[in-house]
């Protein structure tokens, strides 16, 4: 696997360590959302690098996004409790295991999505900035 690959996947595991949350990968944004809540992490958009010479490194500062979407009366105080979690889990590592330099999550700009014939949602995209360098940017 790529670096990029490996530490996306390794984000993609340390989000489905908040605790009765699915985070999905890619997907699209399932019909029933769980009781507690529901992540979809897009690999996003790993930008312009820095580039050091001898030896030649990229450094990125790649742009993932996490997708939070709750669901039911309660979709607000969940949903703080979703953003506090996940806030909670990448402070806890914020190498991925050392697997990149640094990870920092953006602030949430919460949104409500009314849905016919069902309780509204409350959704935001967190961005989540990953700080790596590379030897190549194709590895």
């Amino acid at each position: 696997m790529t670096p990029r690959e490996t530490i996306l996947t390794a984000l993609a595991d340390l989000l489905r360590t908040v605790p009765h949350v699915p985070v999905l990968r890619g997907e699209v944004l399932p019909e029933r959302v769980p009781v507690g809540g529901l992540m979809i992490l897009r690999d996003g958009e790993p930008g312009e690098p820095g580039v050091t010479l001898s030896p030649l490194r990229y450094h990125y500062q790649h742009r993932a996004e996490i997708e939070a979407v709750v669901q039911g009366e309660a979709r607000s105080t969940s949903f703080d409790a979703l953003c506090a979690s996940i806030g909670a889990v990448i402070s806890a590592d914020r190498t991925l295991g050392g697997r990149c330099d640094w990870i920092e999550a953006e602030a949430p700009r919460p949104v409500d999505l009314p849905v016919e014939g069902a309780a509204s949602l409350k959704a935001a995209v967190i961005s989540v900035v990953l700080h790596y360098t590379t030897a190549d940017p194709l590895a």
